[in-house]
């Protein structure tokens, strides 16, 4: 029997009683909590969203205008709104992605009749009439609660552009571009959180180097400072394991930001053929949540270079892409990203997101892309349907930890075992929220065999225990139009406590969220 050992935070010393040493000694799986560490606090803002204007994500997405007959208020779905809510979504970042580095912010106010039309070159090359612009979606993040993440035109865009942008949106002072919003209808200026300096320099925001890029990101966020107001700079980071790209942005623009972004795509395959979201083996659920586990590396080696610059950790990281990746759906334009989304996706959303807690002292958000109707999104459409994704559930689920203090945890596990390669069949994060209570999220990789986990929960008496868990019979097992709902949340309660100690027996292919 193979045993996988992480140690995230602590020895196994700090356990007490003979009891539960002789419990944990029998045990394959186990998890300590250290709750006498808890100090640092979860950003709510790792459980942010990304919408892009790419296929149907905002346009019959979240927006469908106000004469459409989908049940709407002033334009935007009555369901997908709630749907939002009732998620608990913190911040979301909007236009893109590439879409970004095209944009440019005055052909999206005024009038809808005057706004120019342009094409959408870097989606499916189809006509966008910018009648979802920055009133349309900083109103919708009042709607909905949530902080607003603005990414800037870099690529194609000036200075002068971006500053003004910034100064339409939040300033509150006499000038020609508070005159403008003014008449367009908005008497007060909103609140922006963080604003994006280009998206994807190395990429479809220019094809810069990082050097390059490092001497636009400080003149460009110079006038940012100038114009915006309280907005959070965030530089346009880093794909995958590109090190030298966080080392080159760290060195020469270092603390002038507030944040770093880093994007990494979870793919079973490669970018000529990626595979099929719901059509696929055993294999291509392991390699996929192989690939998906990277992101912990990932994250330790550009911190590793983002702490040589910065040792006061004033900077943070902000995966603000991050998800699966697979072929469009079979009779879908390739352009538009729509797929399917499965048990498999589930897994892969809580293991990222126990990831990013376990980080939480220097990942300070993240947005999965995207949020509608394209990649691995929360919510599908078609006409005045919507279906709840697999993801979805593990977003509301896992909501519990938005802004409570992280509690490090270690665990030790056995191995899920594919063709002579292994990972380890247990995945936790834990926190503890401002009422007191501990939330634990467990995650059963292994898609053949139920585990028992033991916890134990440090100096805290459980004094009563609940959970809720998520799975489905098959690993590809998706929610679909005009069928009930396969993967969806239900109470747990395969858990028994004795001396302090939990015994949670976990199906496979299961995620698992206790309160205690």
């Amino acid at each position: 029997m193979k045993i996988f050992k992480r140690i995230l935070f602590i020895p196994l010393f700090i356990l007490s009683g003979f009891q539960i040493l002789s419990a944990q000694s029998k045990a394959e799986n186990v998890v300590v909590l250290n709750t006498e560490s808890s100090k640092t606090l979860i950003s709510k803002d790792i459980y942010g969203q990304f919408a892009e204007h790419l296929g149907h994500c905002i346009y019959d997405g979240i927006w469908v205008g106000e004469n459409s007959a989908i049940p709407n208020t002033h334009g935007y779905r009555n369901d997908i709104i709630a749907a939002l809510k009732d998620m608990n979504i913190p911040v979301l970042r909007w236009p893109g992605g590439c879409f970004a580095d095209t944009y440019h912010w005055k052909d999206g106010i005024g009038p809808l009749d005057k706004r120019a039309s342009i094409v959408n070159v870097n989606w499916g090359g189809v006509t966008e009439d910018n009648s979802f612009g920055t009133h349309e979606f900083l109103n919708l993040c009042e709607i909905l609660g949530c902080d607003a993440y603005i990414s800037g035109n870099v690529g194609s865009g000036t200075v002068q552009e971006m500053a003004e942008w910034a100064e339409y949106m939040t300033s509150n002072s006499e000038s020609p571009m508070t005159k403008l919003r003014k008449q367009n209808g908005r008497e007060k200026p909103w609140k922006v959180k963080y604003f994006g300096i280009g998206n994807e320099a190395w990429g479809c925001g220019g094809n810069m180097t990082p050097e390059y890029y490092s001497n636009l990101c400080r003149q460009y966020g110079t006038y940012l400072n100038y114009a915006g107001h309280g907005i959070l700079k965030i530089a346009s980071g880093a794909s995958d394991n590109d090190v030298n790209w966080t080392d080159v942005v760290m060195k020469n623009v270092g603390t002038n930001v507030q944040g770093v972004s880093l994007h990494y795509y979870t793919l079973p395959g490669n970018w000529e053929k990626k595979g099929s979201a719901t059509d696929f083996t055993q294999g291509a659920w392991f390699t996929v949540l192989k690939k998906t586990l990277l992101m912990d590396t990932l994250i330790d080696r550009h911190l590793a270079v983002m702490d040589k610059y910065d040792k006061k950790k004033q900077v943070g990281l902000m995966v603000d892409e991050w998800g699966t990746w697979y072929d469009v759906e079979p009779g879908t334009n390739p352009g538009f990203l729509f797929q399917q989304n499965t048990l498999r996706d589930a897994m892969v959303a809580a293991v990222n997101l126990n990831i990013f807690n376990n980080h939480a002292d220097r990942v300070k958000m993240a947005n999965i892309a995207q949020v509608v109707n394209v990649l691995q999104s929360m919510i599908l459409t078609r006409g005045n349907q919507l279906v709840l994704t697999p993801t979805y559930y593990v977003f509301k689920m896992f909501k519990v930890h938005q802004g409570a203090t992280l509690i490090p945890v270690s665990v030790t596990c056995r191995n899920y075992e594919f063709n002579n390669e292994t990972i380890p069949s247990i995945n936790a994060s834990a926190s503890k929220d401002s009422k007191g209570k501990i939330h634990i999220t467990l995650v059963n990789l292994d898609p053949n065999a139920e585990n028992t986990v033991t916890i134990d929960p440090g100096s805290m008496k459980v004094s009563s225990i609940s959970g809720e868990i998520l799975t489905s019979e098959a690993i590809n097992s998706f929610n679909d139009f005009g069928t009930p709902e396969k993967v969806k949340l239900q109470k747990f309660t395969q858990i028994n406590v004795k001396d302090n100690v939990l015994q949670v027996k976990m199906p496979s292919k299961s995620i698992v969220e206790l309160e205690i």
